[in-house]
C-alpha cells in the first residue's frame, strides 16, 4: 500500500522503516529538514538496537522515500500515519496536542482522492472524534477522509521487534472499511499470527495510557515496598521475587530502584489523569497521582542516601554517575532518574561525573553542567562514591575489582538492584541499594538467638532537606 508517516522522531522513524521493510510503499514526512536528510542517507537520528538495518534494508528497497511536504504526502498515501509528539503542557498535566492539531491541518487541504487518517501517537480519549471533525471540515469537498486510531506499543531498545512482531495490534475505527485497510496494512503480521483487537477509537485511544498507568502503579507498587523495607530492615529483592511466583502478579516491571522515566510513562499518567479529570472521571484515577509522587520520592531517596554515605554534606565531593538515559539500548535522556539524581547532587556542590554508552552526547545537550562522558574508567577515576542508576549490560559486565584501583573510596549505590552485591562486595566495595538491609542484617545473631536489626537509616529520614535539593522532579 501507498502510505506516509508523518512525525519521524522515534516512533514514526521506525515504523516508517519497518513498514517498507514488510512490503509497502512508504513516504516519511518531518518539518525538520536536517533530520530528513539524515534518514534520507541512512544515518539514524538516535540509537535503537537493529534500526540502521532495517533503515538502510528499506532505503536500498526503493519502497522508502522522506520529504519535508504535507502537499507531497497527501499526494503520495492512501493511509497517513500520524506519529508526531503529545508532551505534557507546561504547567499541566495534560498532553499537548499542538502537532497532533498541525498535521490534520495542514494535511486535510491537500487531499484530492479518499484517505484513511490513522493515529499512533498517545492522546486523550476522544481526540478521533475531534480530529474526524476537524478533518472533515477542512478537507477539499468530496474527499472522503476518515480518521482510525491504532496505537503504538514500542519500547525503546525493543522497537523494531514491536513494531514487526508486536504482541498485539489495537485498531480503533467507526467503520468496516478502515478497519479492514488497517489489517491489509498489518497483514504478515496477522499470518504469523499476531492478536488483533478490532474496537471503537474511545477504547483503542484507552487501552495505551491504562496500559503505561499499569506498567507505572506495578513499578511505583515495589518503590513503596522498598520503602517499607528500608523501615523494617526487610530485602525488596526477596520479596519481589515472592510477589513474583504468584501468577497472578508475575516478577516482571517488579524491580524495586530509582524509578521510571522516559518520554511516555511519567508525561502519559499524568496526561490520563488530567483528561480523567476533565470527563469527571478524577476520584476514579487519583492513585496515579500517588503512583506519580512514589516516583519522585524514589529520586529524592538516592539523593538523601548517597549524602549520608558521604557523612551528609556533598560539597566538593567526587560522585560518579553510572548511566544518563532513562533506560539501557537508548540514547534517550528524557525525564532521566540518573539525570535527576546527577543535576540534585550538583545543585548540592557535589562535583559529578556521568557515564553513559550510547547518552553522553544528549546528556551534555541537557545539563551543560554536567560533565558526560563515554569512558567508564575515566569518568570513575578518584570518586568518592559511584552511583548505577541506569541498568546498562556494560556495567553489570565490569570488573569491581579492576574498578576499586581507579576510584578513591569503593562505595557503591545501586540504584537499579541490578549488579551482583556480593561480588563487588568481595572485591572490597561497600554496597547500599534502597530496600535492601545491610548484609549483617539478614544473618542470626548466635549469641542471642535471634535476627540483628538492621543498622541503616532510610533516606527518607531526611525528606525535607532531600527535597529541597532535588525540587520538582
Amino acid at each position: 500500500m501507498r502510505m506516509t508517516v508523518i512525525g519521524t522522531g522515534y516512533l514514526g522513524a521506525v515504523h516508517a522503516a519497518c513498514m517498507a521493510d514488510i512490503g509497502h510503499d512508504v513516504l516519511g514526512v518531518d518539518i525538520d529538514a536536517e533530520k530528513i536528510t539524515a534518514l534520507a542517507e541512512g544515518r539514524p537520528p538516535f540509537y535503537e538496537p537493529g534500526f540502521e538495518e532495517v533503515l538502510t534494508r528499506a532505503l536500498a528497497s526503493g519502497r522508502l522515500r522522506f520529504t519535508t511536504g504535507l502537499r507531497e504526502a497527501a499526494a503520495h498515501g492512501e493511509v497517513h500515519f500520524i506519529c508526531v509528539g503529545t508532551p505534557q503542557q507546561a504547567g499541566s498535566g495534560a498532553a499537548d496536542l499542538r502537532y497532533v492539531d498541525a498535521v490534520v491541518d495542514g494535511l486535510a487541504p491537500h487531499l484530492a482522492a479518499s484517505c484513511l487518517v490513522v493515529g499512533k501517537s498517545t492522546v486523550p480519549v476522544g481526540t478521533t472524534a475531534r480530529l474526524s471533525a476537524r478533518l472533515m471540515d477542512l478537507a477539499p469537498r468530496g474527499v472522503r477522509a476518515e480518521v482510525a486510531w491504532n496505537p503504538e506499543f514500542l519500547r525503546e531498545g525493543f522497537a523494531v521487534e514491536d513494531t514487526l512482531r508486536p504482541d498485539r495490534l489495537v485498531v480503533g475505527a467507526t467503520s468496516r472499511e478502515a478497519d479492514e485497510t488497517l489489517r491489509r496494512v498489518y497483514a504478515p503480521m496477522l499470518a504469523a499470527g499476531v492478536p488483533c483487537i478490532s474496537t471503537d477509537p474511545n477504547t483503542a485511544e484507552l487501552v495505551k495510557v491504562a496500559a503505561n498507568s499499569f506498567l507505572a502503579t506495578k513499578i511505583s507498587f515495589i518503590n513503596a515496598m522498598a520503602e517499607v523495607c528500608d523501615a523494617a530492615g526487610a530485602d525488596v529483592v526477596t520479596l519481589a521475587d515472592a510477589l513474583g511466583h504468584d501468577t497472578r502478579i508475575g516478577r516482571r516491571f517488579l524491580n524495586a530502584g530509582v524509578g521510571f522515566g522516559g518520554g511516555c510513562l511519567p508525561k502519559d499518567i499524568r496526561a490520563f489523569a488530567a483528561r480523567a479529570r476533565e470527563l469527571g472521571a478524577g476520584p476514579a484515577v487519583a492513585f496515579l497521582d500517588q503512583v506519580d509522587e512514589i516516583n519522585r520520592r524514589q529520586r529524592i531517596r538516592t539523593v538523601a542516601l548517597t549524602r549520608r554515605l558521604l557523612g551528609g554534606d556533598l560539597t566538593g565531593r567526587r560522585v560518579a554517575v553510572l548511566g544518563a538515559t532513562f533506560k539501557p539500548d537508548s540514547d534517550d535522556v528524557r525525564d532521566s532518574p540518573a539525570l535527576d539524581v546527577a543535576t540534585a547532587l550538583d545543585r548540592q556542590g557535589a562535583v559529578v561525573r556521568v557515564h553513559d554508552p550510547e547518552g553522553a552526547g544528549n546528556a551534555r545537550l541537557a545539563h551543560p553542567e554536567l560533565h558526560c562522558g563515554s569512558d567508564l574508567m575515566t569518568s570513575c577515576r578518584d570518586a568518592e562514591i559511584l552511583l548505577h542508576l541506569t541498568e546498562w549490560g556494560q556495567y553489570r559486565e565490569v570488573d569491581p575489582v579492576k574498578l576499586a584501583r581507579v576510584v578513591r573510596t569503593p562505595i557503591l549505590v545501586d540504584g537499579r538492584n541490578a549488579l551482583a552485591h556480593d561480588a563487588w562486595r568481595a572485591a572490597g566495595w561497600t554496597v547500599e541499594a534502597l530496600g535492601r538491609p545491610a548484609p549483617t542484617a539478614r544473618c542470626a545473631d548466635a549469641r542471642v538467638g535471634r535476627p540483628l536489626r538492621a543498622t541503616i537509616t532510610s533516606p527518607a529520614a531526611e525528606p525535607d532537606r532531600a527535597a529541597t535539593a532535588v525540587g520538582r522532579l
